[in-house]
Parts: structure tokens; C-alpha cells; sequence
């Protein structure tokens, strides 16, 4: 099982790369949870999961993720992820809209996903949003 859950999690953020929506929803249970900790975000269900997914993908249309490190336990699995990407576009937050600023990032990251039968149930999502900030000029 292991194994097949961490393709599964590495598939999820494959289909985040390529903003393939359709896919990416069709890993998640009907009522997965998100929690962005960073942001204090937190969604329930496929739609507000993947509205969230949409708003990073609109902000940062290149942006991609980078496995660095992988691991499974149980019904967990835990990546290690370097976001790559330009942000062209408007990035809501919770304080307010920033403005595109062209600039590159690099964020690392770490995402927490919790599997029920096969299906994404929960992903925590960790990332610094000081050096998401600093690096966009907003910060």
C-alpha cells in the first residue's frame, strides 16, 4: 500500500505541474481537507481545494514542484518539495491582493497527506510564506 500511496501523492503534485485540474481532483475524497498552514487556509472538499490549487496555478502559471524526498507510513505520506515558478500574475491572500511581481521564487515545502482508501483525505500543507514574500518584493 505504501507504495501505491506515494505514487499517488508525487501524482497529485504532477498534475498541479501541469495544471491538469480534472486529474488532480481525482485524487482527492469528496470531503479532503487542506490546510495550508502558512496562510492559516483551511479548505474542505474537492471544490475548495481545487479553487486554492486554481489560485496558485493563476499567480504562478510555470510554477512546478520538485520531489526532493519522499516517505510512507501506514496511510501517510510525507513530501519534501521545492516550488519552483513567476509570479505573473495577482496572488490573493488573507491580508489583501499582491500585485504580480515577475519574480522568480523558490520555496521549500513540505506537504502531509492523509490516504483512505486510495483517495487523498488530508493534505497539511508547510511552507514559509516570510520567504515566499521576500522573494515576490512583498515582504
Amino acid at each position: 500500500m505504501a507504495d501505491n500511496i506515494l505514487g499517488t501523492a508525487g501524482d497529485f503534485i504532477l498534475a498541479y505541474d501541469k495544471k491538469d485540474w480534472e486529474r488532480l481532483t481525482g485524487y482527492l475524497t469528496k470531503d479532503v481537507v487542506y490546510d495550508e498552514q502558512s496562510t492559516e487556509r483551511r479548505l474542505e472538499g474537492q471544490g475548495a481545494v481545487l479553487e486554492a490549487m486554481q489560485t496558485w496555478g493563476k499567480a504562478f502559471p510555470d510554477s512546478s514542484g520538485k520531489i526532493t524526498n519522499a516517505f510512507a507510513s501506514g496511510n501517510e505520506v510525507a513530501l519534501e518539495i521545492m516550488w519552483l515558478g513567476t509570479h505573473t500574475a495577482p496572488l490573493p491572500m488573507p491580508t489583501g491582493i499582491i500585485a504580480a511581481s515577475n519574480k522568480k521564487v523558490e520555496i521549500p515545502a513540505a506537504m502531509v497527506f492523509t490516504f483512505t482508501d486510495g483517495k487523498i483525505k488530508s493534505v497539511r500543507h508547510y511552507f514559509n510564506l516570510t520567504t515566499l514574500l521576500r522573494q515576490i518584493g512583498a515582504a
